[in-house]
């Protein structure tokens, strides 16, 4: 069944903030900068509501269902020394994270999650200039939700180019809307909520066309992922062209995304700058103590991405099979472009004790999890008569 949605820009939000009161006393003139005020909020994936008999699954945050591997779990268990601060800089996670990747140690700036390292990025490079003027922060809509939030805190302009009508990155376009207050781009492959990825072939070509002093971000949270014929060598990119930086994660793959560790690969003329913006001791120490032992069992985290990537395929050939046409997924996750009927679907989701996050009037995210939540989210896709819905 086709589903087709449209594409919305991010919501700006409240233009202004409402005077509370709290019991008998008013409070009044206490507001935020205006730009704060209108920003969105950022709204995390929800728990799931039980339902009888019906064992509940948390299908909105992109989590991995695995956990992470042995190795990780028992380096937080027996963490030591909590009353000590943790290396500032994480810096025995990036020299292991530098011999991994073959770059050099003074390449990779880590944060709390890969959106740490992204809001490092931005502050440093995009903002509002003494004479009042925005910079600009160019990317694909939709995408990753906290884009808006970052690129507006920042006191920057969002400029987003909407997404093709299978969910992928309108490289023309993003082209396009260069202007010479461009400060910085964002790639995110694979896309999320939509699911695509970019090619390395396109990749290139497109950097090719971006002026040398903008900074391109590619934003690989869910590059372990990929099984794509041609994906994007983000590290060669890197090494060839100066104003690229790579982003990624330990939430995902490596199933630790509790305890918030992200980091960027970039050249020496760029993170000594993003060094300045990182928060220090941002990493703690059983944060960096569960990455470095999960990188050091890496086989065992590929074997657990596998099993993600074969559960993957199984869902989309399902919903495939049930009349269901859906972007081509590289991610942990899965794009219905439902349109009005998201909120629908949702609902009807969690009446299975299935909770799926809905982006109102353009569609629906869900996680690939364990398979007794991938089992049933496609009998309901099987089943589902909503507005719009195949059955």
């Amino acid at each position: 069944m086709t589903q087709t949605g449209s594409t919305q820009t991010p919501s700006s939000g409240p233009t202004h903030g409402s005077t509370q009161t709290s019991g008998s006393n008013p409070i009044s003139g206490i507001l935020p900068r205006p730009s704060v005020a209108a920003l969105p909020a950022y709204a995390a994936g929800k728990p799931p509501v039980p339902a009888e008999g019906l064992t509940p699954f948390k299908l909105s945050s992109n989590e991995n269902p695995l956990g992470p591997v042995p190795a990780a779990a028992e380096a937080i268990a027996t963490g030591q020394a909590l009353h000590r601060y943790p290396n500032p800089g994480a810096e025995n996670l990036r020299a292991v994270l530098a011999e991994h990747l073959q770059v050099p140690f003074e390449d990779i700036v880590t944060g709390t999650g890969s959106l740490g390292a992204l809001t490092q990025i931005i502050n440093t490079f995009a903002g509002t200039d003494p004479s009042g003027h925005q910079d600009e922060v160019i990317y694909a809509w939709r995408s990753f939700e906290a884009y808006p939030i970052v690129v507006r805190t920042a006191g920057a302009k969002d400029v987003t180019v909407a997404v093709t009508g299978d969910g992928r990155h309108d490289l023309p376009g993003m082209l396009a809307a260069i202007t010479e207050r461009t400060k910085v781009i964002l790639l995110c492959t694979p896309n999320n909520p939509t699911g695509p990825a970019l090619s390395h072939t396109e990749t290139e070509e497109f950097l090719q066309q971006v002026p040398g002093n903008v900074v391109v971000v590619i934003d690989e949270a869910y590059q372990e992922f990929v099984r794509s014929s041609d994906p994007v060598d983000a590290l060669d990119l890197y090494r060839r062209y100066p104003n690229v930086v790579v982003l990624r994660t330990f939430s995902k793959a490596h199933g630790l995304a509790a305890l918030r560790v992200g980091y960027s690969i970039a050249g020496q003329p760029i993170t000594q700058h993003l060094r300045k913006t990182a928060v220090p001791f941002g990493v703690n120490a059983l944060a960096e103590t569960a990455a470095i032992a999960s990188l050091q069992n890496l086989e065992q985290v590929q074997e657990r991405v596998q099993q993600i990537v074969e559960e993957r395929q199984r869902v989309t050939t399902a919903l495939a099979g049930a009349g269901w046409q859906i972007p081509e997924t590289q991610g942990n996750f899965v794009w219905l472009p439902l349109g009005e009927a998201a909120a629908d679907f949702a609902a009807a989701a969690g009446a299975q004790a299935l909770a799926v996050r809905a982006f109102a009037g353009e569609g629906v995210r869900v996680t690939i999890g364990e398979p007794e939540a991938n089992d049933r989210f496609i009998a309901l896709c099987r089943t589902y008569s909503g507005t719009g819905a195949a059955g």
